[in-house]
């Protein structure tokens, strides 16, 4: 069913977009991370694979990475089953760690992806856990697999693949 060119689903897309932002509740940058997300996919060759996700919302992503031989970030793709802040939270990383040394990468933190992003409602913040979490898990596989040691992944416990909202306490 289409109404003046513009099917259904996509006007009341819009509404609710134009409402949300109406409220407050996500800058135009959040919202251009969620609307336009870069790096989306996967690497068929990825030197690391990482998955988190959180049970109590049911967010889930999936971020891949490759890194050259002089131990930089040269690809990172995500894939994110969950609401606008978890898929703006995952385009965000993707697009901060691209061009940094592994070392670097591993120094990202939720708050600088919320910070990079404009911020986020508090109820949404878990989001930029996952994400934060999901990319350690990806560069924790890559070190496996390449036989690398982080002073940065000390301590990281590749078991832990979900977290509740409630654990939000690094912001």
């Amino acid at each position: 069913m289409k109404s003046a060119g513009i099917p259904v689903f996509d006007r009341i897309q819009s509404r609710e977009i134009e409402r949300k932002k109406n409220m407050g509740l996500y800058n135009d940058t959040v919202m251009d991370h969620f609307m336009h997300p870069r790096n989306v996919g996967e690497i068929p060759d990825a030197d690391g694979t990482g998955i988190y996700g959180s049970p109590a919302c049911g967010d889930m992503m999936q971020v891949q990475i490759k890194v050259d031989d002089n131990d930089v970030i040269t690809d990172c793709k995500f894939k994110t089953f969950g609401c606008g802040s978890a898929i703006a939270s995952s385009s965000m990383a993707t697009t901060m760690v691209i061009g940094q040394k592994v070392e670097d990468a591993l120094k990202i933190t939720n708050k600088a992806i919320v910070d990079k992003l404009g911020g986020l409602p508090n109820i949404k913040l878990h989001c930029s856990v996952l994400a934060e979490d999901a990319l350690k898990h990806a560069i924790y596989d890559y070190a496996q697999k390449h036989g690398k040691h982080y002073k940065e992944l000390e301590g990281f416990n590749p078991d832990d693949h979900g977290t509740a909202p409630d654990d939000v306490t690094h912001l």
